[in-house]
C-alpha cells in the first residue's frame, strides 16, 4: 500500500498492479507502475535511503526501504526505473517457498481500499498464479457502470467480492487445488 501512496502522491491517474507467482521458478514478483511525475535520476539511487524522502510531511520513507529488505531477506532484490515526467516501475522478487517471505497480506480489502479511497485514479490489477489469471481494471468497470461512482454501496460490495473471490481461488492453486 505504501508504494501505491507513493505513487498517488506523484499524481500518477494510473496505477498497475501486477503480481506473479510460479512455483516451479519459485519465484514471486510484484510490480506497481504508474504514469506519475517520475523520480528525478540524480534521486533515483536515494529511493530506497529510509533516511531520504520528498514528503514534507515526515521526514523518512519506509515503504520502499522495507519492501527491499523483504525481498532481500527472502533471497530476492528489489528494482526501481523512473523517468522524471512519464512515470515509475517499481518490481520486488521473492524467493516463493522462502520462510522468512512475508505474505501478500490482505489484497482484497487493500485494493478495495485504493480504489474507492482514491476515484480520480484509474487501477489495473493483473495476478498470475500457476497459469491461471485474474485482472481487474477500473478503466472497464468505470464504462460499465455508465456515471455511478465507484464508492457507490453496490458497487464498493462489488469490487470487494471480485477481489476476495480472486484470493480464494489463488489460495486454493497454490494449495494444489483448481476450481
Amino acid at each position: 500500500m505504501d508504494i501505491i501512496q507513493n505513487s498517488i502522491a506523484a499524481l500518477a491517474d494510473l496505477i498497475s498492479v501486477e503480481i506473479e507467482e510460479d512455483s516451479k521458478r519459485d519465484s514471486l514478483m510484484i510490480s506497481i507502475r504508474d504514469n506519475g511525475r517520475g523520480i528525478p535520476r540524480e534521486y533515483l539511487s536515494q529511493a530506497v535511503d529510509p533516511f531520504y524522502t520528498s514528503r514534507q510531511t515526515r521526514r523518512v520513507g519506509l515503504g520502499l526501504s522495507l519492501l527491499q529488505q523483504a525481498a532481500v531477506q527472502s533471497d530476492g532484490y528489489l528494482a526501481i526505473s523512473s523517468e522524471e515526467g512519464k512515470g515509475t516501475e517499481v518490481r520486488a522478487f521473492f524467493k516463493h517457498s522462502h520462510i522468512d517471505r512475508m505474505p501478500l497480506g490482505d489484497i482484497a480489502k487493500t485494493m478495495s481500499i485504493l480504489i474507492i479511497g482514491n476515484p480520480q485514479v484509474d487501477f489495473a490489477y493483473f495476478h498470475r498464479v500457476e497459469g491461471d489469471e485474474f485482472r481487474f481494471d477500473t478503466r472497464s468497470l468505470r464504462d460499465e457502470l455508465d456515471g455511478i461512482p465507484l464508492h457507490d454501496p453496490h458497487v464498493t460490495g462489488f469490487i470487494f467480492q471480485e477481489f476476495e473471490g480472486w484470493m480464494t481461488r489463488r489460495n486454493s492453486i497454490l494449495r494444489g487445488g483448481r476450481r
